[in-house]
Order: C-alpha cells, then structure tokens, then sequence
C-alpha cells in the first residue's frame, strides 16, 4: 500500500504557555515522514511565500492543520495562509485542482470540556460543526475531509493524565496517515477522529 507523506502546519500564537500541542508537535517533527512547519516561527511578519508553501503542498499527500481552538476559529496566521495560498487557479476554480486527493485534518486543543460542544452544552455546536468552513474548504479543494482530532479541557491535560493518552493517539493517527490505513467511509459519522483511535465513546453523540 502507498505510503503518505504528511504536511503539518503548526499555528500556535503563545508557544510558551503551550503544554498541549507542542509535545505533539516536538513529536511529530522527529518523524521522517512528517514535514513540521511552525508557521509564526517561519513566518514572523506574516509575509507568506506562497510559491514555497504550494510546492510544499504538492510534495505531500495530506494536509494537518494543528493549531488550539481559539474563540471558535484558526490563530490569524493560519487564515492569512489560507487566504493567500488557497488561491485560485491553484486549489480551486476550472484549472485548480493541485489539491485534489489529498487527505485533510485538523488537530485542536480545546480549553472547555467535551460536553461543552454539543447542542445543549455551553457552546452550542460539536467542534465538528464549529469546524465546517474548514470542511468546506476541504469539499471546494477536492481534499478528503478527516473530523479533528480533538483534545478537551486542555488547560488540566497535564494535571489529569489525559497528555500522555492524547499524544499515544497522536502517534496512532500519524502512523495510520503514514500507512493511507484509516477508512474515511468509517469516519464520516464521527464528531472527531479521536473514537476511531480508542477515545471517548461520547463524542458522537450530539445532545
């Protein structure tokens, strides 16, 4: 079976208070099979080179966005990235199909709890819904969309044991991007990837 290569765009606004996704990112870097790039590290005043990032696009076969969950939306850098990169004739429109095929994720750490993201919880909408304009530009791109990967109360993650559990699913998803093993039909019911890998039992469940 044909081996992926692994895109992963990291976006993280305050790295130093980071206790979540950055041992994920660390991680992912020591993978020969994982391109990690550290957006605001790469690009500190945002002056985005989009010939280099549509090559980088173009030499792998999926997409992670990793980024923490703020205020319902990507850290600014990662819609910059998306507004200048994405452009069309490239990832959209009658000639832009370089994207076509390629597997598209999301990694997030969310600070409210997991039964804040459902109808009736304090936010109303599961991550997946919340999530949607990224699904969106996954269906106008011609990539296969992946629920997130999701980490909840991430601000006691290290305090409750839940880290070390997070990032040996972590390991499992990369390794099953790596082998193109995880079957999509499987997952398009799913409000994160997370149950796929062993998670919450609970987090398709939408009341």
């Amino acid at each position: 079976m044909k081996k992926n290569r692994i895109l992963l765009l990291f976006a993280h606004p305050s790295q130093h208070r980071s206790n979540v996704n950055a041992p994920l990112f660390e991680y992912a870097k020591s993978l020969d099979y994982v391109t990690a790039v550290d957006l605001y590290a790469k690009y500190p005043t945002y002056q985005i080179d989009i010939d280099d990032e549509q090559q980088l696009l173009n030499a792998h076969d999926v997409v992670i966005f990793q980024f923490p969950f703020y205020w319902y939306s990507t850290p600014s850098i990662l819609k910059e990235w998306q507004d200048l990169v994405l452009e069309y004739g490239y990832a959209y429109g009658q000639d832009g199909k370089a994207l076509q095929g390629k597997l598209f994720i999301c990694a997030i750490s969310a600070g409210g709890k997991e039964e804040a993201y459902r109808a009736k919880g304090y936010n109303h909408f599961t991550v997946r819904e919340l999530l949607q304009p990224l699904e969106q530009t996954a269906y106008i791109t011609g990539m296969t969309y992946l629920p997130p990967f999701a980490l909840f109360s991430s601000r006691s993650a290290q305090f409750d044991h839940a880290l070390s559990s997070h990032l040996a699913q972590w390991k499992l998803l990369l390794q099953a991007l790596y082998h193109n093993s995880i079957d999509v039909r499987a997952t398009e019911s799913l409000i994160t990837i997370n149950e796929l890998l062993g998670g919450s039992k609970t987090q398709g469940d939408k009341a």
